[in-house]
């Protein structure tokens, strides 16, 4: 061995370890930046996501690009649909309109988009395997964001929710049992009727109550309506562009809006329904609890606008 400073190397001397001395500055980088990048890529017990009500059925121009633009200043961790994302109806003009819809997405990419198949969106096995490529889920699926769980279930071609859907969901529930805070979403409000008389014997019910699940959220008739039933909170949202029907009137549901969805150590913190901003609204925000089965309370809740 040669020797350093006229003394034989020691352990603290040799190569390797000077080596070593030399690179701890950049493992300690690398290892702070895949740390921060693993940080900011789990998702935490705290976030944000938004909820779309329908694009089609009778569009009216310009609204749904105006919700995006709205909802993207946010910043939610990702958004759900509740389906109707193309007029549909037609297989050939199909293709188009998903490109369209691709077009107007397209400064969004950098947030997370959920599907739910609507009665627009499916139609056929053409227009189904349509769906699938760009939603890039299956018409039935579900996936987990920190403490909540996600269902998304097909009821597009069907007032009812069929038997398939329900042995999905309820393996499904079972396989994610554990998981503190579930969501159910459809097209279809399949439950309405059940749920406005107060009827909780219906098989959605039986099976969101076993499993915990606390919001079962469908659009398809493009009103805000809130009900409760046994500690379940069913949900039908307002249009993201859909045409407005009945009476038009903000006061019975009908509007133009995004929800903005705050979730808070394992629960729903606040649930806002922030209504179009001029020339498609007048920006007016609520609070969830403010509306019930016939529209909006008399004294609403004052939410500020962000």
């Amino acid at each position: 061995m040669l020797a350093v400073n006229g003394m034989p190397p020691t352990a603290s001397h040799s190569p390797f370890n000077a080596t070593m001395h030399a690179m701890r500055p950049a493992l300690f980088l690398a290892l702070l930046a895949l740390l921060t990048l693993a940080l900011l890529s789990t998702p935490t017990s705290d976030f944000r996501f938004v909820i779309l009500g329908d694009r089609t059925g009778e569009t009216v121009p310009g609204v749904y690009p105006q919700i995006w633009r709205e909802l993207s200043q946010e910043h939610p961790a990702f958004v759900v649909t509740v389906g109707d994302t193309i007029q549909g109806a037609v297989d050939a003009r199909a293709p188009a309109e998903w490109r369209e819809v691709d077009r107007i997405l397209a400064p969004y990419r950098a947030i997370p988009l959920y599907l739910t198949p609507g009665n627009h969106d499916i139609w056929s096995p053409a227009s189904e395997r349509l769906y699938c490529r760009h939603a890039a889920h299956p018409p039935h699926y579900s996936f987990d964001y920190g403490p909540a769980h996600f269902t998304i279930l097909d009821n597009s071609r069907t007032d009812d929710l069929p038997a398939a859907e329900l042995s999905f969901l309820e393996s499904d529930l079972e396989a994610h049992a554990p998981a503190p805070l579930k969501f159910v979403f459809m097209h279809r409000p399949s439950w309405l009727f059940s749920v406005a008389l107060r009827s909780p014997g219906f098989p959605l019910h039986r099976l969101a109550r076993r499993y915990g699940v606390r919001y079962v959220i469908a659009g398809h008739i493009h009103q805000m309506l809130r009900f409760d039933l046994e500690g379940i909170t069913y949900l039908s949202m307002p249009s993201a562009g859909g045409h407005l029907r009945a009476s038009r009137l903000y006061t019975d549901g009908w509007f133009f809006a995004h929800s903005l969805v705050t979730v808070t150590a394992n629960a729903v913190s606040s649930f806002e329904i922030h209504e179009a901003r001029p020339p498609n609204g007048q920006g007016r925000v609520t609070s969830l609890v403010d509306w019930g089965m016939l529209g909006l309370a008399p004294q609403p809740h004052a939410v500020a606008p962000r």
